[in-house]
């Protein structure tokens, strides 16, 4: 028996939870046809697997038709779910876990043409600004048939053998019933609170009736939405109370905040750079109001963190829900003793940034999240010891070295900088975004522990490479700033990465040129301007920075515009000439038709990188494959067995920057896709 906190049982109802740490629900987006298929069932088990007390699915299952997902969501309403759901519910099982689903109307949440190109309903006409569509203010008819909906979803849910449901209500339907800012109803769901959270009451009810008292019964809400005019604290805690006399939950799931905007997002799901559990103490507060069982999730992405929540008595049961997207057995590797072996979570954001944007949710630093039947999260030993050298410590190379040594290859690795990371441990010198320096901080303990040697201050030469008679060549070299990109002037420019390092001088005038979207180009603006220049940053498209995506432009436009950055869209950087001691840049337009000028003092480009490739191509004749990767082996899963020059001493292969620019998954995946097969 242990005493850690976190490792003590907890008996919810009649279920008893093996430990306190739960994933809470989320969307990762992996449906097929709006059913949890093998990819989904997959990423389920995974953590189960990894010994987490409960894994909350769908975040959100939608449960009528007029409340289609805005991304790839389970379809709660299709009776054709009910065998897809039992079988990852059986299998979660068997593995020793909880299972429960979340489920929802979106109410304003969504578009009208998505789905069925329904109108979207909402107990007003306001419309939600971060998804656009003024809803139709909800009739009788609707609420009665919605509440139905909810009862015939929950019942799916137990035919298919969930634990439990719970509802999501925050920034949902039912949120905007109980929010004075989004209900304007009148007579029985409207008005007083008494009648706003009456929808979510008669939900509880239909379902509970539906279901039976033996099936567990949540809600995830806000307690407290931080805007004028909405639910305040005081009126957060007598919803909670009211929630906990109702007699028909079983557990209250706190939220602060609101989701309305990309800002009020991102306050409730902090990303990096931001204040880590950030409402811990606030979901303390409604536990000690209400003595009722009480779950918590929002950026407790550390064992020491969730340890504190339950030992404080903050939480009943904590989630580290984006922590088991980095690394899905936590709780395996504190049963085991083997904390620092936790990959940790860095809080990029990436999975929640692409869902929103319509992709899959993939973990910035685990390429095999999202990716169980074919990408491995526990590696097996290689038939074959060989000898395998990799040159670059960036996030490719050193998760090549990482995976390759963890095999039982010898791995030999060469760097020609002092330390290792590449353009992580660049961009990591940004405030904001420092805690990317885990992903390095993690790979070389790893490497470390598993016996990889390196060199670093050593500019690999293939004369170096050949000596060491390795059976595996990998060239993780990276990339250099691309900045060549003007019709004339480009000696005039600078790089971001210039900026960032600090190897120039800030102007005081100074136009960035971003034609990348990406991190570098905001993080070079941000420090200008911090610097005290007066600062534009210029883009081409039709929107800035989209590599960036939507949660992770908020810690940047807060500090961007208080620093009284000027953005343009739509214009190009075309050329640039000397005018005295300054610069004159010339501007044109994509769409034609416009010619404008600059006069500035530093003009900087963000133009993605060109790949370090010399010893990559002084080596390929040398090699047996010539660099060549077989695509169909790689996606298969199989071990490169190209031959194109049989005198060839060794096997060549070129991965992340050093091929094209791209970001830091891609890098990742590339190391890991490689070298699990070697």
């Amino acid at each position: 028996m242990s005493n850690d906190p976190l490792l003590q049982p907890y008996q919810l109802k009649h279920l008893t939870l093996r430990n306190r740490i739960i994933v809470t629900s989320h969307e990762p987006a992996y449906p097929e046809d709006g059913m949890p298929k093998e990819r989904y069932r997959a990423y389920t088990v995974e953590r189960a697997k990894g010994g987490v007390a409960m894994t909350m699915t769908a975040g959100s299952a939608a449960v009528s038709k007029d409340s289609p997902p805005v991304f790839n969501n389970l379809l709660a309403y299709k009776d054709e779910i009910v065998p897809w759901v039992r079988e990852m519910t059986d299998a979660v099982h068997e593995e020793g876990a909880a299972i429960m689903i979340q489920l929802t109307h979106l109410g304003r949440r969504t578009r009208w043409d998505k789905g069925d190109w329904l109108p979207v309903v909402a107990p007003s006409h306001h419309r939600e600004a971060a998804h656009r569509a003024f809803p139709k203010k909800l009739e009788d008819w609707d609420i009665e048939r919605i509440i139905k909906d909810f009862a015939d979803a929950a019942e799916r849910m137990k035919a298919g053998g969930m634990d439990g449901v719970e509802l999501e209500a925050y920034g949902h339907l039912i949120d905007q019933f109980a929010s004075p800012l989004t209900n304007e109803l009148e007579g029985h769901y409207g008005g007083p609170l008494e009648n706003r959270i009456r929808f979510c009451l008669d939900v509880f009810k239909a379902i509970r009736e539906r279901v039976g008292d033996d099936f567990i019964l949540g809600v995830r809400y806000t307690a407290d939405e931080c805007l004028p005019g909405g639910t305040g604290k005081a009126e957060g805690i007598e919803i909670s109370r009211r929630l906990r006399d109702s007699g028909l939950i079983d557990y209250l799931n706190v939220i602060r905040g609101h989701i309305d905007t990309d800002p009020g997002l991102t306050d409730v799901i902090p990303i990096q750079g931001m204040a880590n559990s950030p409402h811990l103490d606030f979901a303390g507060e409604i536990r000690a109001a209400t003595k009722f069982p009480t779950f918590h999730a929002a950026k407790i992405p550390d064992v020491a963190t969730a340890r504190h929540a339950i030992a404080a008595g903050k939480v009943d049961m904590v989630g580290m829900t984006r922590a088991h997207m980095t690394d899905p057995h936590i709780v395996r590797k504190i049963i085991e003793k083997r904390e620092d072996d936790i990959r940790p979570c860095v809080g990029a954001n990436y999975c929640l940034d692409r869902i929103y944007q319509g992709g899959m949710a993939f973990c910035i630093h685990n390429a095999a999240t999202g990716r169980e039947e074919t990408m491995p999260h526990v590696l097996r030993k290689a038939d074959i010891r060989r000898k395998v050298v990799v040159v670059g410590t960036g996030p490719a190379g050193l998760e090549a070295a990482r995976v390759a040594a963890e095999r039982g290859h010898e791995v030999i690795v060469f760097e020609a900088a002092s330390d290792p990371g590449g353009q992580i441990r660049l961009t990591a010198q940004s405030e904001r975004r420092r805690e990317m320096i885990s992903i390095i901080d993690w790979r070389m303990a790893q490497c470390e522990k598993y016996g990889v040697t390196f060199h670093f201050n050593t500019w690999a030469e293939a004369e170096a490479i050949i000596a060491e008679r390795p059976d595996v060549v990998i060239i993780a070299t990276g990339g250099l700033p691309h900045t060549e990109v003007l019709t004339k002037g480009n000696d005039l420019v600078v790089s971001s990465w210039d900026v960032i390092s600090g190897t120039v001088k800030p102007g005081s005038n100074v136009l960035v040129f971003d034609d990348a979207g990406d991190h570098a180009g905001l993080q070079a603006a941000e420090f200008l301007a911090k610097a005290g220049a007066k600062v534009e940053i210029m883009t081409p498209d039709r929107s800035f920075a989209p590599e960036v995506m939507a949660m992770n432009l908020v810690p940047y436009m807060r500090s961007l515009q208080k620093l009284d950055v000027t953005f343009t869209v739509t214009f190009r950087l075309e050329s640039a000439e000397k005018s005295g001691n300054r610069i004159i840049a010339n501007v044109g337009s994509d769409y034609g038709g416009v010619s404008k000028q600059r006069l500035v003092d530093q003009i900087v480009v963000n133009h993605g990188t060109i790949p370090l490739d010399e010893l990559y191509f002084e080596l390929k004749p040398l090699s047996s494959n010539l660099g060549e990767i077989s695509y169909d082996q790689l996606l298969k899963g199989e071990p490169q067995s190209v031959i194109r020059n049989r005198e060839g001493t060794f096997q060549l292969f070129r991965i992340g920057d050093a091929v094209a620019a791209r970001n830091t998954h891609a890098a990742i995946y590339d190391g890991l896709r490689i070298a699990k097969d070697l």
